[in-house]
């Protein structure tokens, strides 16, 4: 009898997840996964905000030594408008990724994960005066994220370069 009872249980279990995560592919709006928006969003002083200290978040703006968070800023070349522009262009390309804002040389993306809605919150600031465009990744929730947030920018870094090769 308890073995039924919890077979039973457990059928409802994976029922239920699996309604939750085929509602949350269909779903636009925020899933119970997606998290509060950051408040330490945009730029001060200059700066993005740092990495949390989690391992899923990268910066360019990170100490070069913290292996685990540092990534390279994006190298451009001209204007910081131009480089901007295309920026924009890349990421509005990208599947289940929204602009939020884009002022001038700072652009705020969301990216929302296929089967849960996980948003990851990502921010580029340009520098014209250093010709790159600085860089920050990071998930809302979780400590883990199997480096997608270090892959997503280095997917934009070789869009980037390869769109500016052409």
């Amino acid at each position: 009898m308890l073995k039924k009872m919890l077979h039973g249980l457990g059928i409802a279990l994976a029922v239920a997840l699996a309604g939750t995560a085929l509602h949350t592919s269909l779903t636009k709006g925020d899933t119970v996964f997606a998290g509060k928006r950051p408040s330490t969003l945009g730029v001060t002083d200059g700066r993005l905000s740092p990495p949390r200290r989690s391992p899923n978040s990268v910066s360019s703006q990170a100490e070069p030594a913290d292996a685990g968070h540092y990534i390279a800023p994006i190298k451009f070349t001209g204007s910081a408008a131009a480089a901007m522009a295309l920026l924009r262009k890349i990421v509005e390309g990208t599947e289940r990724a929204t602009v939020i804002a884009h002022d001038g040389n700072y652009l705020y993306a969301e990216y929302k994960s296929r089967l849960l809605g996980f948003v990851d919150d990502a921010e580029f600031l340009a520098s014209e005066k250093e010709g790159v465009i600085h860089v920050r990744s990071s998930s809302r929730l979780g400590r883990r994220d199997f480096g997608v947030n270090r892959d997503r920018i280095e997917s934009i870094r070789a869009q980037f370069t390869g769109e500016k090769a052409r």
